[in-house]
């Protein structure tokens, strides 16, 4: 009997094994898709900014604009190692299918290995996933919002009533 003869329902119980991590896949994948549209908005941005800034006078819309730029890099560094992060988790979980399928067909022992390689997955998935959560509260925090305070401040001093 050869090494290579597979019965099957050794195929059947194979992948059934490798099964489960594929969803896990499919989870990194949206995710990979979700920080890219990020970096992609983050990208059209700083481009816009850099075009504003060509023609740009006004040294406080300058500065403002810097500082921007300055969030927007390091946004996508942030970005950049989430999307890295996940790429490798998904290589991680593909290398745990192999293990588990190769392992359960063939009667290779990989177990460990495939422990090792879901558990490497699994962490750097939690690690994009902070990178992920860190990049939205940068985000959030260059918003300005002393323009809304001042808007605010404006419609205040309107008398209710009077013709505008």
């Amino acid at each position: 009997m050869s090494i290579w003869t597979i019965d099957a329902a050794t195929v059947t119980h194979s992948i059934q094994l490798a099964v489960a991590p594929v969803f896990f896949l499919t989870a990194v994948a949206g995710m990979i898709g979700s920080v890219a549209g990020r970096l992609a908005r983050i990208i059209d941005r700083a481009r816009k900014l850099e075009e504003n800034l060509r023609t740009a006078t006004d040294h406080e819309l300058i500065a403002r604009s810097l500082t921007e730029l300055h969030y927007l890099r390091a946004r996508g560094r942030l970005a950049n190692v989430s999307i890295g992060l996940l790429t490798l988790c998904g290589v991680c979980i593909g290398l745990t299918i192999v293990l588990l399928f190769v392992g359960e067909a063939y009667g290779v022992s990989g177990q460990r290995y495939a422990v090792f390689s879901f558990l490497i997955g699994v962490l750097t998935f939690v690690s994009a996933l902070c990178c992920f959560l860190w990049e939205t509260i940068m985000a959030t925090r260059i918003l300005d919002f002393h323009v809304l305070s001042q808007a605010k401040a404006a419609v205040r001093h309107v008398k209710p009533g009077a013709p505008q």
